[in-house]
């Protein structure tokens, strides 16, 4: 295959088809979204025999238990995606709305009306779920989308991409508003990252080493995370059966998801009272725990942790613990170390929790809630394009108005510049 002449094509008939998504209207988008449900309803059986594959020849080339739980599909998951499109069908339309109307002294009349990017292309690795969140947040929001999956969900994402074809073909949508690239070699990731005259935007999701090499080949902007290097911060005014709910939730929930929570701190008046509950648990779930010096004093299980402990995400059950004076040393620990990703503090002092959600620079910031709820689907976003941690356009998790821009609007009656 010539991957050069085959990306063009799909550039060429995904910008074609990103005219015909901005002047769609929201009930023929909303329709693509139901037929869309009902296509992945319907072909369950085509869509866990396609995983099944994918997760045989995962196990054969030895994923890691981390990569095979992100790759999984099952009738949950499902459920889930069906769910998803269900709820971005529900979501108000962006596109065409105007704000910030206005008269100026010369009589005209200005706002600004919120538009398409365009078309949008998607790198992504192990989650075929990602293949139907992205999809519904394209359509919904008036893109048209490239996705890219990773080698090892191939069977997967095309198998997705069929019923995403049906929902789109049976509304008078062309099917190229959502291609899947049916292709494994990695240089078409090279070309789409450079295709500045069909793509608009590019979003990575994956590894970081991944997000790394995009950031630094794209010759198109990039909305990115890199890593997910959460952090808990038990206060000393904390409910302490909160706490251990919560700091049991953030991390053993799901292992292998960047809002799982990485780091523990704990404020030291209460460490003694804490973490030998939450030690033991973690012990019966498996989790390796790495700590401090004062937290290793307290529960003598614990590891040894190093200095790059404290910046690791591990996507694993793994955990670094440390032992703080308080909120001053736990926000200055975070601000320092975190990804600047998800982050959440356990006080019943209000205080202290408007300190951190101000002083914490994050892209969600909580009080007394598991880290795991930073999610577009929790957030009711219907589902996200990814969680960003850059400051620019979108941050935290991208939605239907993450995936639009702004334009000025004008109106007039004869007005000429004088």
């Amino acid at each position: 295959m010539d991957i050069k002449a085959y990306m063009q094509s799909v550039g060429l008939a995904a910008r074609d088809s990103s005219r015909v998504l901005a002047r769609a209207g929201s009930n023929i988008k909303n329709n693509a979204l139901e037929a869309i449900a009902d296509a992945v309803n319907n072909n369950r059986a085509e869509l866990l025999a396609a995983n099944n594959k994918d997760m045989d020849n995962g196990r054969s080339k030895g994923l890691d238990a981390a990569l095979l739980d992100r790759l999984e599909l099952n009738n949950e998951r499902i459920d889930s995606m069906i769910e998803g499109l269900h709820q971005v069908a529900a979501l108000q339309d962006p596109v065409g709305e105007i704000t910030d109307m206005g008269y100026r002294p010369s009589g005209i009349q200005l706002g600004q009306m919120r538009v398409p990017l365009g078309v949008v292309g998607i790198i992504y690795e192990s989650r075929p779920n990602v293949t139907v969140d992205a999809a519904s947040l394209c359509l919904k929001s008036g893109n048209a989308t490239i996705l890219r999956g990773g080698s090892e969900a191939i069977n997967s994402n095309r198998a997705i991409a069929d019923c995403i074809s049906t929902g789109l073909l049976a509304v008078g949508l062309p099917e190229t508003a959502v291609q899947v690239v049916n292709t494994t070699d990695r240089d078409a990731v090279g070309e789409l990252i450079t295709m500045g005259n069909y793509v608009d935007v590019i979003v990575p999701r994956g590894g970081k080493s991944l997000i790394e090499r995009i950031s630094a080949d794209a010759r198109v902007p990039v909305i990115k995370h890199l890593d997910g290097n959460c952090h808990v911060y038990i206060d000393d005014r904390a409910d302490l059966k909160k706490a251990v709910a919560i700091a049991d939730n953030a991390k053993t929930h799901r292992y292998g998801v960047c809002n799982a929570m990485e780091s523990l701190l704990i404020a030291e008046p209460v460490a003694a009272a804490v973490l030998p509950e939450l030690s033991k648990i973690y012990s019966e779930k498996g989790v390796e725990m790495r700590g401090c010096e004062k937290s290793r004093a307290i529960v003598n299980s614990i590891l040894a942790a190093s200095e790059d402990d404290w910046a690791e995400e591990y996507l694993a059950p793994i955990l670094s613990i440390k032992i703080v004076a308080g909120i001053d040393e736990a926000i200055e620990h975070i601000n320092h170390y975190s990804s600047q990703h998800t982050e959440s503090i356990v006080s019943e002092d209000f205080n202290r929790g408007r300190r951190f959600i101000a002083e914490v620079d994050s892209s969600s910031v909580m009080i007394n809630a598991s880290t795991r709820f930073a999610d577009g689907f929790e957030y009711g976003l219907g589902a996200e394009i990814g969680i960003s941690t850059d400051k620019i356009h979108a941050r935290g998790p991208v939605g239907l108005e993450g995936l639009t821009s702004q334009k000025w609007v004008v109106f007039g009656d004869g007005q000429i510049r004088q």
